[in-house]
């Protein structure tokens, strides 16, 4: 694999971007940079986020991170996946999608690594957050207990 994944860090990514989706109905992250010690993720928004949302939104990622659940792969069909993702960023030729489902609470075609458990990934806490040009930028990283 070209890039240098940080399986913690992702897969904390795809729970932050579930979160963003079910709080503000906004489409998940259009860029993202995952390192070790801190990432960052870019969000087409409206505006910036308050203090109280930045808590709520660590409360939602935590609470998905301390329940434990399974992080499994799936590979589908391109017709279905097709049927239940945005897969514009998809190479042509195609054929099937690896799906990474972090329990029920979400699902995402991505080639990244991933942990197997959700409590593998520490504590989740946005370092910072910034709207500019319609982007909401939001920096988090990790903490093991």
């Amino acid at each position: 694999m070209a890039k240098d994944y940080q399986p913690r860090m992702h897969s904390a990514e795809h729970i932050l971007n579930q979160a963003m989706v079910r709080k503000f109905n906004c489409g998940r992250c259009f860029s993202a940079h995952i390192n070790k010690k801190k990432s960052k993720c870019d969000y087409l928004f409206d505006r910036a986020i308050t203090d109280d949302e930045v808590k709520d939104i660590e409360r939602s990622v935590n609470e998905v991170i301390s329940s434990g659940v399974a992080v499994t792969e799936q590979t589908v069909s391109l017709e279905e996946a097709e049927r239940l993702f945005n897969l514009s960023r998809l190479p042509e030729g195609v054929t099937s999608v690896r799906v990474i489902r972090i329990g029920d609470f979400d699902a995402c075609p991505c080639i990244g690594e991933h942990v197997e458990n959700s409590s593998e990934i520490g504590e989740f806490k946005i370092v910072s957050s910034s709207f500019e040009d319609n982007v909401l930028r939001i920096r988090y990283k990790l903490i093991l207990a």
